[in-house]
């Protein structure tokens, strides 16, 4: 999310399985730029010749090839959560080989088939490499310790495991921007959990590592990084990954590939070639790169995750769908709560008098609709700027929103907040102009409204139009304030702390009790349960799931939690390595 912010280790719950409560309550929240449509498709070794390997169920990705071509395993959130299965690559004889709540992804089959190396989130909520006994479906932990483990790959003999690790990263934000940045390096262990060792040169990024036939080679792409942010959000130029391949005996390295463009998920080929992805304007071609330089591409498509036979003759990838504004259900650990994925759909909030909710869509539009995305009418559409975070007020008679440009660039107007019938009539601005104000927040009793103004928050009463701040202007940016629903607090998000991180506050709407909530930087988007005793929010404290210039979206590991308003109580709802953000939490009737 745009005005999200994405590590202290800190100790939570696991995702929960408690028994079935009396009253559901539902849980909606939005993903920007996350696909929610994926599907998996071979061709020949060239990319021509695609065909679907198995019927679209939603979300299949992360395939890979078995050494001897008779099994391509992937990650399926076909049955709920992320979990690894396997089918012939006729799309015959599919097998579940994971049963478990936590994330389970990029899995690999040994080279005799016997053992499964995959990432997973067990027991910790973060990115780890766990080894399973295909017969028996025992697994156990392989890398313990700090930090987020990727992209497994068994060498031929099968007596190594090499990844990417951004253990002991320190990379901070990207210049002038909040979103988090990603430092990976390659290292190779053997299965049982000895010989941990790094094989690429310092930190920046060396991701996705393949190794060569005959095992003394691992092949990787490497950049820096700021250039796996902009490798992930698909700019060409600051974005530029090079191929490369480091001697596992010698440290000799090689390069493979120069100029400018994204090059991510390399496979070394028979015959000298060398296979991986590309970006082309807006998506990505399979390139076959051979011994001579010639260069065979594949048509463009939102492709992800290539893995080739050992002859090189077929490749397995998952291609994602454009995405378009949808209402999808989504999976829930929790038997107390029931979960809606908004698609392109932000700030979901519910009329107090009818069964009608309001979103963003695509920061352009704002919409009524019903629960489950049906009856759709747009109330207000802005061509020549963004409409956000609509709120409705205590009565259901207006809605207060946010117009203009929330996030300002030079030579572009900033955002005011507007107040207007429920209809979409009588739109008036409240706020001041010039000022870059956003994310309204009602009082209980419809009095009042609280919103972001410069970096601040401010309460402005209706009646009057006189405000107040209720935080000081400063170096800080205070933003998304929420009033409880029993009017005794703000919930805010803020970078207040001197590592300029972004936490969740509490404080009182006289201004007093300023208290911090959460101590795990990168949490924001807060939202009140309907009873005003716990609140939701989205965090980053889980890390990366994935190496991030090969995924799609912008910030792939926001996770919802929620916590109580006395700071106790704090548990993980969701668990992928897709971003969840601006999450709303309301009543379901019985």
């Amino acid at each position: 999310m745009k005005n999200s912010a994405r590590l202290l280790l800190v100790v939570v719950a696991p995702l929960v399985f408690p028994l079935a409560h009396a009253q559901q309550q539902l849980v909606m929240f939005s993903t920007d730029r996350t696909p929610v449509h994926c599907q998996l498709f071979i061709a020949n070794g060239d990319g021509t010749g695609e065909r679907a390997l198995l019927p679209s169920s939603g979300m299949d990705y992360s395939p890979s090839f078995s050494a001897d071509g008779q099994w391509v395993v992937f990650t399926s959130q076909r049955n709920g959560s992320a979990d690894i299965y396997r089918v012939h690559p006729d799309g015959t004889g599919m097998e579940r080989l994971t049963d478990d709540p936590a994330f389970d992804d990029q899995a690999v089959l040994s080279p005799d088939g016997k053992s499964l190396v995959f990432v997973s989130t067990r027991g910790t909520g973060r990115a780890r490499l766990w080894v399973m006994d295909v017969a028996s479906r025992r697994a156990r932990l392989l890398t313990p310790g700090e930090g987020g483990d990727f992209r497994p790959a068994w060498s031929p003999d099968g007596k190594w495991i090499a990844f990417s690790s951004d253990r002991g990263s320190h990379a901070g934000h990207v210049p002038g921007q909040f979103e988090k940045l990603q430092s990976l390096a390659v290292y190779v262990i053997h299965p049982d959990g000895s010989g941990l060792r790094q094989v690429t040169r310092g930190r920046g990024v060396a991701g996705s590592p393949r190794w060569s036939a005959d095992g003394k080679r691992i092949f990787y792409y490497e950049t820096n990084e700021v250039g796996a942010y902009y490798a992930e959000i698909g700019d060409e130029e600051r974005g530029r990954t090079e191929i490369v391949s480091v001697d596992v005996s010698t440290g000799e390295f090689k390069q493979y590939t120069s100029g400018d463009g994204v090059r991510v998920s390399p496979q070394p080929l028979p015959d000298d070639a060398l296979g991986y992805l590309v970006n082309v304007k807006g998506a990505r071609v399979i390139r076959v790169q051979q011994a001579d330089g010639t260069l065979v591409d594949s048509k463009p498509g939102l492709i992800q995750g290539p893995s080739w036979t050992a002859d090189g003759k077929h490749v397995v990838y998952c291609k994602y769908f454009d995405q378009k504004a949808e209402v999808l259900p989504a999976y829930s650990g929790d038997a107390k709560f029931r979960f809606v994925e908004l698609a392109d759909m932000f700030f979901p909030t519910k009329s107090p008098k009818s069964d009608d909710f309001a979103v963003s869509i695509g920061f352009k539009t704002l919409v009524l609709m019903k629960q489950d995305g049906s009856d759709q009418r747009i109330i207000l559409n802005k061509d020549d700027g963004s409409v956000l975070a609509p709120a409705w007020s205590p009565d259901g008679s207006h809605i207060a929103f946010s117009e203009g440009v929330y996030f300002p660039g030079p030579h572009r107007p900033t955002a005011q907040v507007a107040v207007m019938n429920s209809d979409g009539t009588g739109i008036r601005t409240i706020t001041p102009v010039g000022s870059n104000s956003g994310f309204p927040s009602w009082s209980p009793d419809g009095q009042k409204i609280a919103y972001e103004q410069d970096g601040h928050l401010v309460i402005q009463t209706l009646a009057t139009g006189v405000c107040v701040n209720l935080t000081n202007p400063g170096g800080q940016r205070d933003n998304f304030p929420r009033w409880s629903p029993k009017g005794d607090w703000i919930a805010f998000t803020s970078n207040r702390e001197a590592d300029q991180e972004y936490r969740i506050y509490m404080i009182r709407p006289d201004g007093s009790g300023l208290r911090k909530l959460t101590d795990s930087p990168g949490d924001a988007h807060a939202s009140w349960s309907p009873d005003g005793t716990e609140l939701i929010f989205s965090s980053a404290r889980m890390g990366f799931k994935d190496e991030r210039a090969v995924g799609l979206d912008h910030q792939p590991y926001g996770e919802i939690l929620t916590i109580r308003a006395d700071g106790t109580g704090l548990r993980q709802l969701t668990d992928d390595k897709f971003e969840q953000g601006a999450a709303a939490w309301f009543n379901l009737a019985r």
